[in-house]
């Protein structure tokens, strides 16, 4: 009705503006360094930009007005997204890599265009990610070498007092057989207990350093969190029974099953809770809990022990870094890079004279439930 109550001269203004703010809007469009498609309800394509044409590989022509998946030459690519729209799927940073005379690694995000309540259509963003990927395959590579320069330094330094000793007792043994005809059973029996003890000694140094630089071979199954922990506090009850250590449990019920390898999850688990022990020598209390915060599965282990000084909290994950008078140092950094390898994370918080909580956080599998956690709130 407006519209037609304005002269030509009205109408021809008008309509110059909306066209240069339209192309004002293409031209920032494919400009863009991230590709972008945008579909219809029947996944027929509205608008793709420069950087999108370039990224995944299109079939000839124009694409406009065509499906989607009938656009893109790639099979893979073209099933996968066929896949997701026709079933309503969203998807989240799904990655693919191109081999088309030159590797590239692209993450696509699949989002649905919603008004009033009615998807109206689809919006795919494309972001290559290749440089990224080599950028952080070069500092992790950067990363092992200095951990295994330091593992290096820490076994030549461990080793050194079990080599002194063998050295010494050997010595010994010579002058005992030198300074006799008929050898005393003795002397040389206590020798070679200790030699026995300092070759062992020798023998776990070498396996625990092979651990932490050989790569682990996890075999990550889904899972049940909560039972993992209750195998493994069976087996530590008498443990922490004799040391006077009373156990508190909040395990949410609605917690998804995760992907883990049981026998490694075990082994960080144990080390947490074998230096909870140990910062609780006249017993206390320790408090394992699991939940679901900001999309992660989170697994929380509080003693109420000695603590940590803030000057060395930084250093506890250092290989060989230790405050104890027995043990490798090496068993937090083991729990470190097992975490890593269930691409998850660790977090400190630690107060002296009052406790420590370790906070291990792990990513939930792609379509799982999000339910209630334990204290009623909605995830």
């Amino acid at each position: 009705e407006k519209i037609a109550r304005l002269d030509k001269e009205q109408i021809h203004s008008f309509l110059t503006a909306l066209t240069a703010d339209n192309e004002l809007l293409k031209m920032v469009f494919d400009s863009m360094l991230d590709g972008v498609i945008v579909t219809d309800s029947q996944h027929k394509i509205l608008l793709y930009n420069k950087s999108a044409k370039r990224m995944i590989p299109f079939v000839k022509g124009d694409a406009a007005g065509k499906l989607i998946w009938k656009m893109i030459s790639d099979r893979e690519i073209a099933g996968f997204f066929k896949e997701k729209l026709v079933n309503q799927e969203k998807v989240k940073d799904h990655e693919f890599t191109l081999d088309n005379g030159l590797v590239r690694t692209l993450s696509c995000t699949l989002m649905p265009l919603v008004l009033e309540g009615t998807i109206r259509g689809n919006v795919l963003h494309i972001e290559d990610i290749t440089d990224r990927i080599a950028k952080e395959a070069r500092l992790q590579r950067a990363e092992n070498l200095a951990a295994l320069t330091t593992l290096a330094a820490g076994v030549a330094h461990e080793i050194k007092n079990p080599l002194a000793s063998i050295g010494i007792h050997l010595q010994l043994i010579k002058r005992e057989i030198e300074g006799k005809k008929k050898i005393g059973t003795k002397p040389i029996k206590e020798y070679h207990g200790i030699l026995t003890e300092e070759v062992d000694r020798l023998n776990r140094i070498v396996v625990d350093f092979l651990f932490a630089v050989r790569p682990m071979d996890t075999r990550l199954k889904i899972n049940d969190l909560n039972r993992v922990i209750r195998d493994l506090l069976d087996f530590l009850k008498f443990e922490l029974d004799q040391g006077g250590i009373a156990v508190e449990l909040n395990l949410s019920r609605y917690i998804p099953e995760i992907e883990l390898d049981e026998k490694y999850m075990k082994q960080a688990l144990l080390n947490i809770i074998k230096n909870a022990i140990s910062a609780m020598p006249g017993g206390g209390k320790l408090i394992i809990e699991t939940l679901l915060q900001d999309d992660e599965l989170r697994l929380s282990v509080t003693d109420t022990g000695t603590g940590i000084p803030d000057d060395i909290l930084g250093k506890i994950f250092e290989p060989y870094f230790t405050t104890k008078d027995f043990g490798s140092g090496l068993g937090l950094t083991l729990v470190y890079k097992i975490v890593k390898e269930h691409k998850g994370d660790i977090a400190i918080k630690s107060k002296e004279g009052e406790g420590t909580t370790f906070t291990l956080s792990f990513p939930i599998p792609r379509g799982e439930k999000r339910l209630i956690d334990f204290k009623g709130e909605m995830v």
